[in-house]
């Protein structure tokens, strides 16, 4: 192996797994469910964001749908 490697000649590509790549995005959570989440964290070890992430991916997978209904005062 060398010590030095010349990387001046090489040819920039375009990132094949860009399409897989998380997006920034900004969203307001309730206390209480970003303390649930960092509690989990702390157990696993894993970043609370991450744990969201699985958490939301999971409900994609499994085409999880919620009933958001009120009733009415009749």
């Amino acid at each position: 192996m060398k010590a030095e490697y010349d990387l001046s000649q090489m040819k920039s590509r375009k990132n094949p797994y860009a399409s897989k790549l998380k997006k920034s995005v900004t969203i307001r959570l309730g206390e209480d469910v970003v303390g649930y989440f960092k509690e989990m964290a702390e157990g696993t070890g894993v970043p609370y964001q991450s744990l969201i992430n699985l958490y939301l991916r999971d409900c994609v997978s499994q085409h999880r749908t919620i009933d958001i209904s009120w009733l009415s005062k009749t």
